[in-house]
Order: structure tokens, then sequence, then C-alpha cells
């Protein structure tokens, strides 16, 4: 009995006796979940632009980030390591498109899956082998301090909300990219199908390098933010753990679905956690996302914003 009153009764009194406490784990959960979505947005990109999942994207977080912070070791200011750092992805996006893609045109999805999962081994092992795999500390100069809200009624952080403002700002611009430019008209012709892309006259070789190299750039960043976080460390790579929830509730070609499912997830376990987490012993923000995804794939598969896909046979 007090368990069930522990799950159906105290959280929404808690939440209507003290709505400051709400409001906090409310834009706590926003901050982190724009961070999910950046990540999030780096398979929806090559998602769209080739029909690939691609699992080497929590490798490239890591890879991006080991980078950086590797040269900055060296002895590169930031400003010439975030340059040096963001030519590093350009040139992995060149070798990707030249030594990959180009010979998987037309596969089933099935082998463009098996050679992401190959490119996650081999940027690992790159990266362990150029940068060591002792935890690094990464500190760009993002603030890191305690900010008070209506005289400390609401606590946040500002290394989160600097963090959340960079990242909207990037998911807001790559947003608009994919909607209102012609390359970004581009990028979903070719996802839908490669040969008629062609056809065309749509240099699917430029579409590829250039989608590669906005997710190296959504890489390099996440990297940045997740690596000030908690410092650059191989479980940087498993990023892409938590990027799969927020795909399935927002669709795996939906950019406005990696914004909003997202959010959905940041607010939605950082809320579980803080009202019904002593119920269940705490932690449930680790797996709170899991069960989220798994109702969505009962229930809607293809996501909020994802596209029905009908096969007749």
């Amino acid at each position: 009995m007090e368990f069930l009153h522990a799950i159906f009764v105290a959280p929404f009194v808690d939440m209507w006796t003290d709505p400051f406490f709400l409001a906090e784990l409310i834009l706590v959960g926003l901050s982190t979940g724009v961070m999910y979505s950046l990540v999030a947005l780096g398979f929806v990109l090559i998602f769209k632009a080739s029909g690939m999942f691609n699992f080497a994207q929590g490798a490239m977080v890591l890879f991006a980030a080991l980078t950086l912070v590797g040269l900055m070791e060296k002895g590169a200011p930031v400003w010439l390591a975030l340059i040096v750092t963001m030519g590093v992805m350009v040139a992995l996006s060149f070798a990707v498109e030249r030594c990959m893609l180009r010979y998987l045109v037309n596969q089933e999805g099935l082998i463009l899956f098996m050679a992401t999962i190959g490119l996650n081994f081999v940027l690992e092992g790159a990266g362990q082998l150029m940068w060591g795999s002792d935890v690094k500390r990464l500190d760009i100069g993002i603030p890191d301090r305690p900010m008070d809200i209506l005289d400390g009624k609401i606590l946040l952080n500002t290394f989160d909300v600097t963090a959340a403002v960079i990242g909207a700002i990037l998911v807001i611009s790559l947003a608009v990219f994919f909607q209102k430019t012609a390359m970004g008209r581009a990028l979903r012709a070719v996802a839908d199908d490669h040969q008629a892309a062609l056809s065309v006259g749509i240099p699917l070789k430029t579409i590829w390098i250039t989608v590669w190299t906005i997710a190296g750039i959504v890489a390099l960043v996440a990297g940045i933010v997740w690596g000030s976080k908690s410092g650059v460390q191989f479980s940087l790579a498993l990023i892409a753990l938590k990027a799969l929830p927020v795909l399935i509730l927002g669709g795996f070609t939906s950019v406005p679905g990696a914004i909003i499912g997202g959010l959905i997830i940041g607010v939605g376990e950082k809320v579980a956690e803080g009202y019904w987490g002593p119920a269940f012993g705490g932690a449930i923000e680790n797996w709170f996302a899991y069960i989220l995804a798994l109702a969505f794939l009962v229930f809607r598969p293809q996501g909020l914003f994802g596209e029905k896909i009908i096969e007749r046979v």
C-alpha cells in the first residue's frame, strides 16, 4: 500500500506543494534534453542522407573530444585546437566517403549498419592509439558555478545553461538548413533513392561528404560539452546508447523529432528521478528513457514525427 501511495499519490502532492522544485527539474531536464537532441541529430543527418544507421556516431563524439583535448595538452591554444579538430573531422568525412560509402551505394541496410560498426572500432582504436586511454580533463572556459533564480528558489548551473544555449543554436541552425535550403532538399532526395538522385544530377559524393562533415561538427560540439562535464573518457562512446530512445520517440528521419524527443527524454528522466526515484530506490533516470522508448515501439514504432512506412507485397 505504501508503494502504491509513493507512485500514484505522493509525487503529485509534492508537485502541487512545491512548484519551484518541479520548475527546477524541468529547466535542468530541458538543458540535458538539448544535449541529447544534439547527439541524436548526428544520427538523423546521416540516416536521412544515406539510409544508414551510423553506429559510429558515439565514437565520432569520442574521437573529436580526444583530438581536441590531445592538441590542448600538446600546448595548442583553445582556438587553434578547435580549428584543427574541425579540420580533422572534415578530413574524416572525406576518408569515410572515399574508403567506405562509395562502395556501398544501394546496398542493404544491414550491410551499411555493419560498415558503421567497423568504423566505430576503427575510430575508437585510432583515438586510443594517438591520445592514450587515460581520462582527460577538458576545460575551454565555459563557466561552471551555481545560478540562483527567484532568490534561490530555483538553482541551476551556469555550465548547463551555457551548454544548452550552444546546443540550441546549433540545433536550430541545422533544422533551418534541412528545411529551407537546396542542399537540405537534396539530402532528403538522396535518402529516398540513391540512383534516382544521381539520375537528376544530385552529386552523391558531395552530399555524403557534406552530411558527414556536419555530423562530425555536431559530434565535436557534443564531445566538448559532455567531455567538459564528465571528462574525456572512452565511456563517451556509449553516449550513442542514450540517443537511441530520443530517435525512437522522435523518428529516425525527423530533425524536429530529434529535437522534441531529446527534450521529452531530458525532462522526463529528471522529473521521474525527482518524484518517483525514491520509490524505486533511486537511479531511475538511467533506465526511464528506455522504458518510454519501449512503450513507443509497441504503440507508435515510427515515433512522433517519423514517416509510417507501408510495404506492399
